[in-house]
């Protein structure tokens, strides 16, 4: 199998209290190791029942004169018998500490956004292009790729401009490309792609390639273009030039000849030029950089093929502790501070993309992309993350976003990996799983396709609550509830409905604590939520009701749907 490079140099967060587009950019990071989960209980008790009697108003007392008498109330309206989903409390002996109640108010005018399928993606090194089990002979890759429903494998990473090279006669690798035993230099060609197309297809999958910008080699680039373009069809997205290229200069790549962003755009506008002879449906998309000065170049660089705008984030990467706020830390994965940063960001990427009339896409995105392990690494929190940052994304009009991954070994491999193989370190025997935070994506994947509701919440903590107009007309409603499994008592919900349901269904991602490894689960198993069809109902749903209240367990991702 093929290896896992990290990424930034440093991926910037501006501050809450200022500007989003006044926030500095950050020097080099070097990119990260990756993360695993899963394991609680969150099984689906059935519990048959009618759910809402009344009973009538009795009538008044006798009296020695007539007096008008009070009409009776019909009883409430009964729904049909139903099985209620059972959320896992707290461990036994937590303190059980009181959660302020969470009021959420849905509304029906729309936010103008759409949650799309295909929205949440893996990236993946350059590399791995290479590595065989990228096939539909895999069986574990390509179930991985169904439970996150028609997404983008997205290859680049750091490997594309140091040890990646492409060839479609045979060529052997120049003998200055470096590698070693766990980053090697692969050679990729069109069989490669092939073998690729294959998987996309039994896992309904598209991707977007990056093309060697640190070797300048337009010509090479156009022909791995064409040949990718010939071979992959419509699954192929788009073409994106280097990986980070701000960071070239704090990095390997142009480090002792220095690289400028003016002569970025020299070199993109040649490799935009070449790829467009041979492949001009095939759109550009970058500048793939973590440094918010190389936006607005990419966007005003006249390039003949359509553009996609697209930047690289990761929030808590500040390694050395030297900035509080931005390191690893479980308690800053867990605040409403780092919601709102992450907010503040992709709002300023939008702001350049939206203006130019282009699509944002986050293709490489993580917790963190400080080496090795951290405090957030394999862990529940992870999976509380993922599927926040998820949904802020799509909400606020982001439309791909890809959570950077590895082929590489669950023992020993970069511990931030959303996947992971079985097998021994590094390259493993190709039997792939997903990871905590790989379950989190899923509960976004999951989704149905609809329209962003306005939503208007308070209270609950470290609550985040988002709401989706479905084609047929349901309504879908996402909680995550970032409140401390191991502390908090659950949250009391009350939830405020566009319409009246007939049901209302769950399911929920849970884990036992923020550190837990290995023990996210979504509905009880370390799989994708049940189909819609088959899920439980809310406890407490009230039959025909606007308002709904039930409770919530700490630490979990409830997605609900009403239909009406």
């Amino acid at each position: 199998m093929a290896k896992f490079d990290s990424s930034p140099g440093k991926a910037e967060s501006p501050d809450p209290a200022q500007p989003a587009n006044a926030a500095k950019s950050a020097g080099n990071r070097k990119r990260a190791g990756l993360i695993t989960g899963a394991g609680i209980v969150a099984v689906a008790a059935a519990v048959l029942i009618p759910l809402a009697l009344g009973n009538p108003t009795p009538a008044p007392p006798a009296a020695s004169s007539p007096a008008p008498s009070a009409p009776a109330l019909a009883p409430a309206e009964a729904g049909p018998p139903v099985t209620y989903y059972a959320q896992p409390g707290p461990p036994a002996g937590s303190p059980l500490e009181k959660v302020e109640p969470l009021k959420v108010d849905v509304s029906n005018d729309l936010v103008g956004t759409s949650l799309n399928k295909g929205m949440t993606g893996i990236s993946l090194e350059a590399t791995d292009l290479a590595d065989p089990d990228l096939s539909s002979d895999n069986a574990s890759m390509v179930k991985l790729l169904q439970e996150i429903d028609q997404p983008v494998l997205r290859f680049g990473g750091n490997a594309v401009d140091r040890r990646f090279f492409w060839t479609s006669s045979g060529e052997a690798v120049p003998a200055d490309y470096k590698g070693d035993k766990t980053h090697p230099v692969k050679a990729v060609g069109p069989a490669d792609l092939v073998r690729l197309k294959t998987l996309l297809e039994a896992g309904d999958a598209a991707v977007s390639l990056t093309v060697d910008l640190g070797h300048y080699n337009p010509a090479r680039a156009a022909d791995m273009a064409k040949n990718a373009s010939a071979i992959l069809g419509n699954r192929l997205l788009s073409i994106t030039v280097g990986n980070e290229p701000n960071g070239f200069v704090f990095n390997d790549v142009k480090a002792g000849n220095g690289y400028s962003l003016e002569q970025y755009v020299r070199e993109l506008k040649d490799y935009a030029a070449a790829i467009y002879a041979v492949a001009p449906n095939v759109p550009i998309s970058g500048p793939g950089a973590y440094d918010q000065k190389w936006w607005q170049p990419f966007v005003d660089a006249d390039l003949p093929q359509k553009k996609i705008l697209t930047f690289h984030h990761y929030p808590l990467s500040n390694c050395d502790g030297g900035v509080p706020q931005d390191s690893p830390t479980l308690a800053n994965a867990m605040s409403r501070t780092m919601h709102d940063r992450g907010v503040n960001y992709q709002k300023a990427a939008l702001a350049v993309g939206q203006a130019a009339g282009l699509e944002t896409w986050i293709p490489e995105t993580g917790i963190s992309a400080c080496p090795g392990s951290n405090e957030t690494s394999r862990t529940h929190a992870s999976a509380l993350w993922a599927a926040d940052y998820a949904l802020t994304a799509a909400q606020l009009g982001i439309t791909r976003i890809g959570f950077h991954s590895s082929l590489l070994t669950c023992k020993g491999g970069p511990p931030l990996s959303a996947i992971c193989s079985a097998g021994a370190y590094p390259f493993g025997n190709g039997q792939m799983s997903g990871r905590a935070n790989f379950f989190g994506i899923s509960m976004v994947a999951e989704l149905e396709a609809g329209k962003f509701m306005k939503v208007n919440s308070s209270g609950g903590g470290p609550a985040f609550s988002y709401a989706l107009q479905n084609a047929d007309g349901s309504t879908s409603v996402v909680i995550i509830n970032e409140n401390d499994p191991e502390k908090a008592a659950q949250t009391s919900v009350t939830l405020n409905l566009p319409g009246k349901p007939v049901t209302g269904t769950m399911t929920q991602l849970s884990g036992p604590s923020y550190s837990a490894e290995n023990q996210t689960v979504i509905d009880g198993a370390k799989t994708e939520p049940t189909p819609l069809a088959k899920r439980a109902t809310v406890p407490g749903f009230a039959y025909k009701s606007q308002t709904q209240q039930f409770q919530l367990t700490a630490g979990t991702v409830t997605v609900l749907n009403f239909k009406y």
